[in-house]
């Protein structure tokens, strides 16, 4: 039986966090990684001036850094959800994102509409990976 000893994961690859919150969290085998804005790790700043392909790639591209300084890929993601401004944005992002998550099992998702995100994103994608630490 595993005792419960989460490790903050963090990554100068990936953003700061914009509030008191970690990049992701390992217990176990588990990696929770929080929501990834399209935000530029080296300035801070918005990617993209409101173009969703360009902002999905920031995404897809935090996440990926987060999930690599805890030893993992995208691979080993089972779950993910995507939040959009506008759901008109969902085919460009789903291309974008079906790149990202071909090999292998396609993850469980969900896709909601928001009202709004952080620093006017127009995306934002959190993660949850299941490491083979055999």
């Amino acid at each position: 039986m595993s005792s419960f000893s989460p490790k903050a994961i963090f990554t100068k690859s990936a953003p700061a966090p914009v509030g008191p919150y970690s990049q992701a969290v390992l217990i176990d085998n588990w990696l929770y990684c929080s929501g990834q804005i399209p935000l530029d790790p080296s300035t801070g700043l918005l990617v993209g001036e409101g173009d969703i392909e360009a902002e999905t790639y920031q995404v897809i591209n935090n996440l990926k850094a987060v999930l690599k300084e805890a030893g993992s890929s995208t691979t080993e993601v089972v779950k993910t959800t995507i939040y959009l401004i506008d759901l008109n944005d969902f085919e460009k992002v789903n291309t974008i994102y079906a790149k990202t998550f071909m090999d292998g099992i396609s993850p469980a998702r969900a896709c909601v509409e928001v009202a709004a995100l952080p620093k006017g994103a127009r995306i934002e994608i959190d993660c949850i990976a299941c490491l083979n630490r055999n």
